[in-house]
């Protein structure tokens, strides 16, 4: 597992859309898969950004988000549909027929896990994983259980899963109590994983996911047995960490260390 420290969020954000950015270049046909929340928030304006600059081109790129709430359809605000759009597709030169997002309107919630799952497959898998990670250790809305959920299911989300999400909300009742994600055992396939974390009510949970033991109970531990996965986290979120040590100054962050 790759570690690197930034400093604050906005050089985390950048450190991550560089790394997006590299692997595009490298290959134009990139399978993306992608996060939602105010953590990668960062990381998608340093990719538009880039678009605008020349410095990437998503025009080849296919991309696949890890979840959606159930009840919410693509108009609706909160959703994550809406939020994508807004908060990336439409600043990219991304096409359209390449976007896949998970229908929170879908009738039968269980066939639209299978059809996912089956579109993932279809594109080769995913070759990049963007994530980020819950107070509690999820990732995706893989929430802790007494099992690592192998495809895309339907959730149960917690209450303090509810809570933290209900600031994305108008009137906190709107919050909805299922979402369908993308599950560990898909998350795990990926050819290569980020996972992004930047505050210090995070660290708690960062901590447990890279120095303790693998469990379904902090679903973000179980990175330590992907063979390729960088953690980017700020030095609030690092804060921790009892065997990793870095120095920062005012002018930069960056030190990287391999646990």
């Amino acid at each position: 597992m790759e570690l690197i420290i930034a400093k604050d969020y906005r050089e985390m954000s950048r450190q991550a859309a560089t790394l997006v950015a590299a692997h595009i270049i490298v290959n134009p046909r990139l399978v993306l898969g992608l996060a939602t929340g105010s953590t990668p928030l960062g990381t998608y304006e340093e990719l538009v950004k880039m678009k605008k600059k020349g410095m990437a081109d998503f025009s080849l790129a296919t991309t696949f988000n890890l979840d959606e709430y159930i009840g919410l359809g693509p108009k609706d605000r909160a959703s994550y549909h809406y939020f994508m759009f807004h908060n990336l597709f439409n600043g990219l030169n991304i096409r359209r027929e390449n976007i896949n997002l998970l229908n929170g309107l879908a009738k039968d919630p269980k066939a639209e896990c299978r059809r996912y799952e089956k579109a993932i497959q279809k594109a080769g898998g995913i070759d990049l994983q963007i994530l980020g990670i819950g107070q509690n250790g999820h990732i995706g809305f893989n929430e802790p259980s007494e099992v690592f959920p192998t495809v895309a299911h339907i959730v149960d989300l917690s209450e303090e899963t509810r809570r933290v999400n209900a600031k994305f909300f108008k009137d906190k009742k709107r919050v909805p109590t299922q979402a369908i994600s993308v599950g560990i055992g898909t998350i795990m396939k990926a050819k290569e994983i980020m996972l992004l974390a930047n505050t210090k009510e995070k660290a708690e949970a960062i901590t447990e996911a890279i120095e303790g033991p693998v469990r379904p109970q902090v679903p973000a531990s179980v990175l330590q047995l992907h063979p390729k996965s960088v953690m980017i986290l700020t030095e609030q979120a690092a804060k921790g960490l009892k065997h990793i040590f870095y120095k920062s100054n005012k002018f930069s962050y960056i030190e990287k260390k391999v646990v």
